[in-house]
């Protein structure tokens, strides 16, 4: 094993003993928001923690084998332990190595998902639908559940911009990295030629604000609007004012819910969505620097930005992120989306691990 992962399994090994006595002092007990994230951290670390202990006892196991191939009767014996135990430390080390990458806070988190057509007019509103289609499968693929918040319709059909809440388990972990621009290469419909346009849509992939991130928001800074939602929904969507406009005047940020009958319930997604939408944006000053932030930032939604490109012709989706491309864009758009999905993770997990080996050195 590297010696600066090891050295750095030694840490936390040593903090996961000081979680230990930490949690235990009364004083600590008694402060509900230190309680919970000690006892969150020292969670995070089990898992690699024990994978280092097993790592260890391995290790031990083939140097007490070792020592028995001097006797002869028992040389043989010892060889195949030292085998066994050499093959169970070579698969245990990958994973200790992707234990090790620091886990993001918000990925068991539910997320919005919000979609914008771009450049393309109505071509870029139609793909905006076929990419709310392709991650609503994806969801139902994966035990997820999915409420449109809202949506805004192209004039030919699409969305010129909708917004899905998606909930369930370890959503943002899978989808975080779908943010960006999405491009589009396929003929439209109202194409009489024949010729091939290129369209785009941007997505913003925002985890949900938990209880405990609530921030203070100000009555005299929201400006708080109901009028009839759109779309389906039968008689009760002309006759009531249920849906919910919320504007943050100070950020000018403005969100809407129009999914829930309930004006209350749609009330409470907005301002949901809208805490989401200033905690995102505080993170992203923080961090606006990081070359890796910037790299996934949504951008302005021009053809020339993009993470991704959907050619219908050539039946093929590359991510220009990993240079990954595949020949199934028909199995991708009815959310089979993990053969991409889980390279980016991946990928993402191996830049970490260089990073805090750098930071090591």
């Amino acid at each position: 094993m590297n010696p600066s992962i090891r050295h750095k399994l030694d840490q936390l090994t040593d903090r996961c003993g000081e979680l230990t006595v930490l949690l235990a002092d009364p004083q600590i007990q008694e402060d509900p928001r230190q309680l919970r994230e000690l006892s969150r951290e020292y969670a995070q670390l089990g898992a690699v923690v024990a994978g280092y202990r097993r790592y260890r006892q391995i290790e031990d196991t083939i140097a007490g084998a070792e020592e028995l191939l001097a006797d002869p009767e028992l040389a043989e014996l010892a060889r195949e332990e030292i085998a066994a135990g050499t093959a169970r430390r070579q698969a245990l080390e990958p994973e200790l190595k992707r234990l090790l990458v620091p886990l993001d806070p918000h990925d068991q988190r539910n997320v919005f998902l919000e979609i914008r057509a771009g450049t393309g007019g109505a071509e870029a509103a139609l793909f905006a639908a076929d990419l709310a289609r392709m991650y609503v499968r994806f969801a139902e693929l994966r035990g997820w559940s999915v409420e449109q918040m809202s949506e805004s319709a192209g004039e030919l059909g699409g969305y010129k911009e909708t917004v899905l809440r998606i909930s369930g388990g370890g959503i943002f972990s899978h989808l975080k990295f779908e943010a960006g621009t999405h491009r589009v290469q396929r003929v439209p419909e109202t194409e009489s030629q024949g010729r091939i346009h290129t369209s785009a849509c941007t997505l913003a992939v925002l985890p949900e604000a938990e209880a405990i991130d609530d921030l203070a928001l100000d009555a005299k800074d929201l400006r708080i609007d109901t009028y009839r939602a759109s779309g389906a929904g039968g008689q009760h969507v002309n006759k009531t004012d249920s849906a919910v406009r919320i504007t943050h005047l100070p950020s000018g940020i403005v969100v809407e819910c129009q999914d829930e009958r309930s004006q209350h319930k749609n009330k409470s997604r907005a301002m949901s969505l809208l805490q989401s939408k200033l905690l995102s944006q505080a993170q992203a000053a923080q961090v606006d620097e990081q070359a890796r932030s910037r790299r996934l930032q949504v951008g302005s939604g021009d053809r020339s930005e993009r993470i991704r490109t959907y050619n219908f012709p050539q039946n093929r989706v590359t991510d220009h992120r990993i240079n990954l491309t595949l020949y199934k864009l028909e199995e991708i758009m009815t959310g089979q989306l993990d053969q991409i999905i889980d390279p980016l993770i991946q990928e993402y997990q191996a830049e970490q691990l260089v990073a805090l080996m750098k930071d090591r050195a």
